[in-house]
């Protein structure tokens, strides 16, 4: 047990116990005597004072996490990727949402913004963002996940960085179909134009159908205005559709009879398939699972251990999800935290009893159109290995013997 005999600051100017407590010394120092009589000077910060003690930060304009929670994005100069592994449940806080740019994040005035909504309608309008606030509002809880979403090739791989392209959000804002019974869509439109107003002017072809359906323009997430990176003021939200599809920043639809090719859906967003062929338009997002826990680079110690994770379709609910703690050899049911949401994730965990040996751990979802996930392999035989979009194996762990928990690299 430590013995506190002196506390000062840097520069040996003694501290009062009144300013101690009021939490100012972040930079003291504090000469302690151990159990064995040795004298040693250590740091005090505010962590080291009895919280019981001393009067808390008031209330502030904007809440904060933790000084001890480290929860961050990852960036690159296109992207950015969620931490998977520190998330507890299905819904992902506003300002850890992955983002994706194709030419940065514009700043729009919300009061100048316009949304005009033009061809195959019997009332071409332009809208506002206030305009669009007046019509009845609706809100689902759904993911949105880059179609791009996969990385592997080395061991030291977290599920931020294999896939921390994908976030779920409750999203608010006006149904599409609300909006296209406004402007009356003619009979003969079968797809429509989405712009956005970045620097890109991001544009992709939407079948109308997904318009009809569920489509969303979406105005706020998580019971707050859009975040800028999320498209403030307005975005077009496509549930279960790979991300690009969900146009940010939205100031334009154009209605047509055919598709437009665009850049984005031509010469980008294609995927290589075998004999040179090449898919467009893949909308939905298949299904796919993660283990967030244990994963790299975190260790374990022998016992019980929940092992915990994130499943989900773009092509509506998770029905089972399956845990492998020998490799892939058995597989167990795993628990699904409700609720469970059509095209959302779920939460999912397994109790599981590690003795000590070296392993693997992996997971595989079903939906409820009976798909199962595949494996990396299973993907290459059927596509190629070439990669690109719409990547979505089976991920597994590796557990060393020290408790070193790394990701399985698979070969092509």
């Amino acid at each position: 047990m430590e013995k506190f005999i002196e506390i000062s600051q840097k520069g040996n100017h003694p501290i009062s116990r009144r300013k101690l407590l009021g939490g100012m010394a972040t930079a003291a120092v504090a000469i302690v005597q151990t159990a064995n009589g040795q004298v040693i000077q250590k740091s005090i910060s505010q962590s080291d004072i009895d919280p019981t003690k001393k009067v808390g930060l008031g209330p502030g304009e904007i809440g904060s996490r933790s000084l001890f929670v480290k929860s961050v994005k990852k960036p690159s100069e296109i992207s950015s990727r969620s931490p998977l592994q520190d998330f507890y449940g299905m819904i992902t806080p506003s300002d850890l949402h992955f983002e994706r740019h194709h030419a940065g994040v514009p700043v729009i005035d919300p009061s100048k913004h316009e949304l005009l909504i033009h061809g195959l309608v019997k009332k071409p309008m332009i809208f506002t963002v206030a305009d669009l606030k007046r019509f009845p509002s609706v809100s689902r809880i759904a993911f949105l996940e880059c179609s791009g979403n996969f990385r592997g090739g080395k061991e030291q791989l977290s599920p931020q960085e294999i896939c921390g392209l994908t976030s779920q959000s409750e999203w608010t804002g006006v149904k599409l179909s609300t909006i296209f019974n406004e402007v009356g869509v003619k009979p003969n439109a079968t797809w429509f134009l989405a712009e956005g107003g970045d620097a890109a002017v991001m544009t992709r072809s939407i079948p109308i159908k997904k318009g009809w359906d569920d489509a969303i323009i979406a105005y706020a997430q998580n019971g707050e205005v859009l975040r800028p990176e999320q498209g403030y003021p307005i975005r077009l939200f496509l549930p279960g559709w790979e991300g690009n599809t969900n146009v940010k920043w939205l100031r334009r639809i154009e209605l047509s009879d055919q598709a437009f090719y665009t850049r984005e859906e031509t010469s980008k967003y294609t995927e290589p398939i075998k004999d040179g062929k090449y898919r467009i338009f893949s909308f939905d997002m298949d299904a796919r699972s993660i283990i967030t826990f244990p994963s790299f680079p975190q260790k374990i110690e022998k016992g019980w251990i929940e092992i915990r994770g994130l499943a989900w379709s773009g092509r509506g609910k998770v029905v089972q999800v399956e845990v492998s703690v020998d490799a892939g050899k058995s597989w167990h049911l795993a628990q699904l935290n409700p609720p469970i949401l059509d095209k959302a994730h779920v939460h999912f965990r397994y109790l599981w009893n590690w003795k000590g040996d070296e392993t693997e751990i992996l997971s595989r979802v079903t939906d409820e159109t009976g798909y199962l996930q595949p494996t990396l392999k299973q993907l290459y035989q059927a596509r190629g290995n070439e990669g690109g979009y719409h990547m979505n194996p089976i991920t597994a762990w590796q557990i060393k013997r020290d408790g070193n928990v790394l990701f399985k690299v698979e070969s092509n």
